[in-house]
């Protein structure tokens, strides 16, 4: 198969979001005096939010949650887990958590060299994210890889998210792609791998965690590195 433009996913595909999560909650944690409001755990309460997390980002892909919601409902949780009802304090942390998330810049290993390598190769590439737009944009900009990207596709430029259909129609036509000649490359198996097989595009599963395949993708890598082994 021979692929012209390439698709790819940004949060836990290039931008290793929960290294860059775990360091801005560490942030409000010690901003927002959550030790002496009786959270001492700090682990506890990053595996708390990041189950609510997980879960509320499932519903949002859904349709059953609206973008407000899942940014502080996220927090709320996360606090009330540890006896904290506090409805202004999630909406506080939750403004400062997206100020300071997209200044994170940890990539996986490889990003850069992967993607330098892809465009010397003459691929011409896109993302396409899930993602907060506004908080995307600032992610690519300050790691300094927008300059590999042709477009950027986004949830809500789109009026779409993955693994909906309009949304990779949105990204072929926005990028002049064929469909024969496009691959997706992500770590997620619904929104990414399915999303792509069930528009006839070819998927490659960037599995990262080591997670067991719920979805046969065309090709599966466990590092970025890999990539150079198919394209």
């Amino acid at each position: 198969m021979s692929y012209q433009h390439l698709f790819f996913d940004l949060d836990h595909t290039l931008w290793d979001f929960e290294m860059n999560s775990k360091d801005t909650l560490w942030d409000l944690y010690q901003r927002f005096g959550l030790i002496e409001k009786g959270i001492i755990d700090f682990e506890a309460f990053f595996n708390q939010y990041s189950q609510h997390n997980h879960r509320l980002w499932e519903r949002y892909t859904k349709g059953f949650l609206k973008q407000e919601e899942l940014r502080w409902k996220r927090i709320y949780l996360s606090l009330l887990d540890f006896k904290i009802a506090d409805e202004p304090l999630s909406k506080a942390m939750s403004s400062t958590y997206l100020d300071i998330l997209p200044n994170k810049t940890g990539l996986f290993p490889y990003t850069i060299e992967i993607l330098t390598y892809l465009k010397e190769k003459g691929y011409r590439m896109h993302l396409i994210t899930n993602g907060f737009e506004s908080v995307q944009l600032k992610k690519i900009k300050n790691t300094k890889i927008e300059s590999f990207f042709e477009q950027i596709i986004t949830s809500e430029a789109s009026n779409s998210l993955k693994p909906h259909k309009e949304i990779f129609e949105y990204a072929l036509k926005k990028s002049g792609a064929h469909l024969a000649q496009s691959i997706m490359i992500g770590d997620n198996q619904t929104a990414d791998i399915q999303g792509a097989l069930g528009m006839g595009m070819d998927a490659i599963f960037v599995n990262h965690i080591n997670a067991v395949p719920i979805v046969e993708a065309t090709y599966t890598i466990s590092h970025l590195k890999e990539l150079e082994t198919i394209l």
